[in-house]
């Protein structure tokens, strides 16, 4: 199993870059971060300083969208990136959830995102593209043997469907055992009927990981409001699903969305942060299903069940106050563990 450390670019950037070279060093081979113009600073800037700080980190987004940056620019971004360092990108999209809405937009259609993954894919690996109305474009520049993967995150029927049908990969930010089953089997399936061969589809699972000494009430209590806000952002997906299918659908499994009937609202200005004031809607048990919190042994343990559902790779999402523990735990027990 590959492991991903995912960060968001807050300043300074130096230590975002000194984050990645530790997880490297701590045997993590992809480094994400979020990507919000507004919230954060310019994730795209701060790769080039990661990758020339680094060996073998694949770097990327968790994920860009469609909507803030025309296609051939960040086609063009990305080929820019693999051309200084050998292909150590990669593309995670999605509907811009948190950079859209900040901008005051609303996030990007699936259809956008079906063409946008086109466009970047065959530009980033120095094919011709039709940007609309037309206008075939190729980059002059690349190299032969430039590639670009472009891996999706999703998590209604539809998006998992598209995929399964168009993706390199299949990004999930959630951790949870059933819900991850259910997806990567949709995503496969789809995959499958479009007559692809669904092991070319990788699977990443996304989560807040969270490293204690023990299994203590007061220990796993401090971990889990460490890692609550991610239930608060999975739910802004969740809500999205809600409002499209109903409360109770077949097209959306009850376990993931029956958590968010107390949910009253979201700010932004607080996305993806431990102190996010806007979870306090989410229970224990949705913290302990969605993230991995506990000793190492229970780390162990769930990404164990995780890979037997074909998980390629965790990437662990490390927004909380123990940032160089987990890498560090990680790098020294976890991941020997897993892939020993």
């Amino acid at each position: 199993m590959d492991f991903g450390l995912v960060l968001q670019t807050d300043p300074p950037a130096s230590r975002v870059v000194s984050l990645m070279k530790r997880a490297e060093r701590s045997g993590f081979s992809y480094g994400w971060t979020f990507d919000s113009a507004v919230l954060w600073q310019e994730p795209f800037v701060i790769y080039s300083q990661i990758l020339a700080n680094t060996q073998k980190l694949t770097v990327g987004p968790m994920v860009t969208n469609p909507g803030t940056r025309t296609w051939e620019v960040t086609a063009s971004t990305f080929a820019t990136l693999n051309d200084m360092f050998g292909n150590r990108t990669v593309c995670g999209i999605g509907r811009g959830d948190s950079a859209m809405r900040v901008a005051g937009r609303k996030p990007n259609t699936l259809a956008r995102i079906s063409e946008a993954m086109k466009v970047i894919r065959a530009l980033g690996s120095g094919q011709e593209a039709d940007l609309g109305g037309g206008t075939v474009v190729r980059f002059p520049w690349i190299k032969p043997g430039a590639e670009l993967p472009v891996w999706m995150a999703a998590y209604g029927p539809k998006a998992l469907k598209m995929t399964g049908e168009e993706a390199d990969g299949f990004i999930l930010q959630l951790a949870d055992l059933y819900l991850t089953e259910y997806m990567v089997k949709a995503v496969k399936d789809a995959a499958v009927a479009a007559g692809r061969d669904p092991s070319e589809v990788k699977i990443c699972v996304a989560a807040p990981a969270y490293v204690t000494e023990d299994d203590s009430p007061e220990k796993l209590a401090h971990a889990r409001e460490q890692c609550r806000w991610f239930g608060g952002m999975v739910g802004n997906h969740v809500a999205d699903l809600v409002s499209k299918y109903g409360e109770h659908s077949a097209a959306v499994p009850d376990e993931l969305t029956d958590y968010i009937k107390a949910r009253e609202g979201y700010d932004y200005s607080h996305h993806g942060r431990a102190d996010n004031p806007d979870t306090a809607f989410v229970p224990d048990e949705i913290v302990d299903r969605f993230c991995i919190v506990g000793p190492v042994e229970k780390h162990i343990e769930k990404l164990n069940a995780l890979r037997e559902l074909g998980v390629d790779q965790f990437a662990v999402y490390d927004m909380h106050d123990a940032q160089e523990a987990v890498i560090d735990a990680y790098g020294s027990e976890v991941i020997p563990a897993i892939n020993s």
